[in-house]
């Protein structure tokens, strides 16, 4: 059963997704959890710490996916991260994006610096693709036309069909099984 701390940034999440940053308030998000005012503000004094602490949370969730990747195939950290970063919403590794893309979001329009550990987070997983096992250069491809994907699909941009869209997928996943030179 989740604490009192995870109910609330479940619900300032869920906030987040269903109703827009602009809804994201302490009061809101103390309604959708089901908690008090004064109890949400016992784990988290302000909005930007709610923020703070969704950003965290996510981040960990996320740390604690790759490492236990560490010791796969070449290039299974890669993979994973295209795999989680084109899945639809609908999937529990495309929720668990979706819920970070909207923290993020909110985080860089309140306060830059709540993306400190999305920065740190990033760094981390660049240097571990850069270490998969293949080369780094297909690598990091593979990783930053997953972030464009991800974050096309987040902003509403246009997406390729589903055909062309598993046959991207299809060659982006290839690209994590090639050997270095």
């Amino acid at each position: 059963m989740a604490g009192a701390r995870d109910k609330v940034l479940d619900a300032a999440e869920d906030v987040l997704l269903g109703e827009g940053a602009v809804n994201l308030t302490l009061e809101r998000v103390a309604a959708v959890a089901g908690v008090s005012k004064g109890g949400l503000l016992y784990h988290f004094r302000s909005k930007q710490a709610l923020v703070a602490g969704m950003v965290e949370r996510l981040m960990q969730h996320f740390t604690e996916d790759y490492d236990a990747l560490e010791d796969e195939e070449p290039g299974a950290v890669t993979r994973a991260f295209l795999a989680g970063s084109t899945q639809p919403p609908a999937s529990d590794t495309g929720r668990r994006h979706e819920r970070l893309a909207a923290a993020v979001l909110a985080a860089a329009t309140l306060d830059p610096e709540l993306l400190a550990p999305v920065r740190e987070y990033y760094a981390r997983l660049q240097r571990r693709v850069e270490a998969d096992g293949i080369d780094p250069a297909q690598a990091t491809l593979v990783r930053l036309a997953a972030d464009g994907w991800f974050y096309s699909r987040l902003l509403g941009f246009p997406l390729p069909s589903q055909e062309v869209g598993d046959e991207v997928r299809e060659i982006l996943s290839e690209m994590t099984r090639a050997r270095p030179a």
